[in-house]
């Protein structure tokens, strides 16, 4: 992506270092296919040359965002060695705004998809769904070499975190399949991609709740230019906010009122924890108490304007004890009674 290496701070290398060197020695590969020196870019990611052959280090986040940057800015080529034809500096960043206008994630993802495609013919990315589930594969049509991991990872990881920015929400992952061996820095894909990971698989995946696909595009013009800035933070530092989760959560409350009794069995329902799905809701700025008003505000409107039944029938649907208690809620929802909401609206 078209990042302002300017605007980079020193590494900082106090961090947890959780990026495999592999990763590095890879893009110091990529400098020796072009008879280039990576001394610098090393020394100003502050990673030692001798620490390259070893398989257990690691480096951290900060490092890594730094160490590809400059290697992109030096070898002109944001795919850092991988494919066949360099892509020249600001080529995802172009991908990134072809996506922009999309109505939602799926337009924005099969638009991501068909434009890179014309970056590079080396692999070709799709966007799929079946049974629930979406799936981003990725598929080689050209030996990628000693920079298969690599590529495969960086591209996978870049696309997430495209999805995720343009969203401007977390986007947990339910597998990863990837048709290489286990690497000896296996351990690090826990960091790399949330949930399992399976190697030697047929293909190479992310799987999500196709859910996402339809969340809005949430991203304008000045918002990527601010982005384009620190690009290479999408691919390493995951997204916190589920912007689908208030959807999950509102839908079940409606749908399946049998799991909603408490915030422990609704976070069961939804595979989460109680203390965990208080945390998100609030970081997307709502509470559980809110969405269930919400949810039998409008069960009772509904009630209200579609059937005759009585004001006491309708409070005990939608999970009151009482009439008075009902009333009392609606009147703080609408600001009217439900007779006076009825009368209004019915007439």
């Amino acid at each position: 992506m078209n990042t302002a290496i300017s605007a980079l701070p020193s590494p900082n290398t106090t961090g947890r270092a959780e990026t495999p060197m592999a990763f590095a020695k890879a893009i110091v590969t990529a400098y020796t296919q072009r008879d280039m020196d990576p001394s610098m870019a090393l020394n100003e990611a502050q990673i030692a040359p001798n620490l390259l052959n070893q398989a257990d280090a690691r480096i951290t986040a900060t490092q890594m965002e730094w160490l590809s940057a400059t290697a992109m800015k030096a070898l002109d080529d944001e795919a850092l060695g991988w494919f066949s034809r360099r892509l020249p500096w600001g080529s995802y960043g172009m991908l990134v705004r072809a996506s922009l206008t999309a109505p939602n994630l799926g337009v924005a993802l099969q638009r991501w998809c068909r434009h890179h495609g014309l970056l590079t013919d080396d692999i070709h990315l799709q966007i799929t769904q079946e049974h629930g589930v979406a799936r981003l594969e990725l598929h080689e049509h050209r030996d990628l070499g000693a920079l298969q991991e690599f590529c495969v990872v960086s591209v996978l990881r870049n696309a997430l975190g495209v999805a995720c920015w343009l969203t401007d929400s977390r986007i947990p992952l339910l597998q990863t399949t990837l048709r290489f061996a286990s690497p000896p820095h296996a351990n690090s894909y826990r960091v790399l991609f949330d949930g399992p990971s399976q190697f030697n698989a047929p293909l190479h995946s992310l799987q999500f709740d196709a859910g996402y696909l339809n969340l809005p595009v949430r991203r304008d013009e000045a918002a990527l230019q601010r982005m384009l800035k620190r690009a290479l933070l999408l691919t390493v530092r995951p997204y916190r906010r589920d912007r689908m989760l208030v959807e999950k959560v509102r839908q079940t409350l409606a749908e399946h009122p049998e799991h909603s009794r408490n915030a422990d069995d609704l976070a069961a329902w939804l595979n989460l924890s109680a203390r965990t799905l208080h945390r998100q809701l609030k970081e997307e700025g709502a509470s559980l108490q809110q969405l269930k008003d919400a949810v039998r505000r409008d069960l009772a409107i509904d009630l209200l304007l579609r059937t005759s039944r009585g004001i006491k029938q309708i409070a005990s649907e939608v999970g009151f004890q009482n009439e008075k208690s009902f009333m009392r809620a609606f009147k703080t929802w609408t600001g009217q009674t439900p007779e006076e909401f009825r009368s209004t609206k019915t007439h």
